[in-house]
């Protein structure tokens, strides 16, 4: 009997994709992966933009929900971590004020860390030039709002106190990445010590192995393809 899953994932190798997969994971529901290849522009398809017009990935669909139409879509990293964390009651607090909070780092992280780490990682790994007043800006800002996260981090375990919660799910994969943008961030203790915490755990583990991450040799032909189509 083929099995049938509640919620279907539709994702990609990249921090925005590993928040959701990291979540459902520390949630230890049951879910199907839709391995998404952004080499080969899959996010473009009318299928895929069916279920999101932005052309982008995570997308969630909850076949539970609207399961005559095929299910309820739901896009954009932030808002999938706030729908499955509502939806399972867990990671978020149930306050209004410690809900807001959790809102607010979520809002925060995808309106100005990801954005901003996003460019300095493109700029510094897959812009075929090298334009250093644009590395420099890009860096120079995503190194100030690490800081933020440190500064916050210098009197508690996680983001909104002694709990874990989508707040730090959802900078986690960003701060990870930190080496690939080529962004240092040695000389924020409070940073890495969460970073360690977070990453030590298994559910996380699990979560950045969805979907299976590239080889070495795809990593540097991705790097390449994908200065391309910068250009494109």
């Amino acid at each position: 009997m083929k099995e049938r899953f509640m919620l279907e994932l539709y994702t990609s190798e990249t921090p925005n994709g590993w928040k959701v997969s990291i979540l459902l994971e520390e949630l230890g529901v049951p879910y199907k992966v839709h391995p998404i290849s952004l080499t080969n522009q899959e996010q473009k398809t009318p299928a895929f933009l069916a279920r999101n017009p932005n052309g982008k990935i995570p997308v969630l669909v909850d076949t539970e929900v609207e399961a005559d139409t095929g299910g309820f879509a739901v896009f954009e990293s932030g808002a999938i971590l706030i729908y499955l964390a509502e939806k399972f009651g867990r990671f978020i607090p149930a306050d209004v004020a410690g809900r807001s909070r959790a809102l607010q780092w979520v809002t925060w992280q995808v309106a100005g860390l990801g954005p901003m780490m996003g460019q300095a990682t493109v700029f510094n790994r897959y812009f075929p030039e090298k334009i250093p007043a644009v590395i420099e800006r890009y860096t120079r800002e995503s190194r100030r709002l690490l800081g933020v996260l440190n500064d916050q981090l210098a009197d508690r375990a996680y983001l909104l106190g002694d709990d874990y919660s989508v707040a730090d799910i959802a900078s986690f994969p960003w701060v990870r990445g930190c080496e690939w943008a080529n962004i240092d961030i040695s000389d924020m203790p409070h940073l890495l010590r969460w970073r360690d915490a977070i990453a030590a755990r298994p559910a996380v583990q699990r979560g950045l192995l969805i979907p299976t991450p590239p080889t070495p040799e795809e990593m540097a032909a991705k790097t390449t393809t994908q200065g391309k189509a910068i250009l494109a």
